[in-house]
């Protein structure tokens, strides 16, 4: 009896222009003087169908946020978005 080998499940492609531009628009408006919340739902809007490890890495750098709070404010988006609230 032979069995199928194993595969391992692909990433999804990564869209690396929506990242730079979502990175941009979160400095940007931490530079107008925004909230880091303002900046990460801005930017959670462009990279919402991206994979949660490079969202959170992107809202790290564009909204000047740590990890664990990067990692809160993707989920606060998340259910946001999902709630009709964003």
């Amino acid at each position: 009896m032979t069995t199928a080998p194993k595969t391992k499940p692909t990433a999804p492609p990564v869209n690396k222009e929506a990242i730079k531009l979502a990175i941009a628009e979160g400095k940007a408006a931490i530079k107008e003087g925004k909230t880091k919340v303002e900046a990460a739902v801005l930017m959670f809007k462009r990279i919402k169908d991206e994979p949660r490890e490079v969202g959170v890495a992107a809202l790290i750098e564009g909204a000047s946020l740590t990890e664990r709070g990067a990692l809160t404010y993707w989920y606060n988006c998340r259910r946001k978005l999902k709630a009709g609230k964003a």
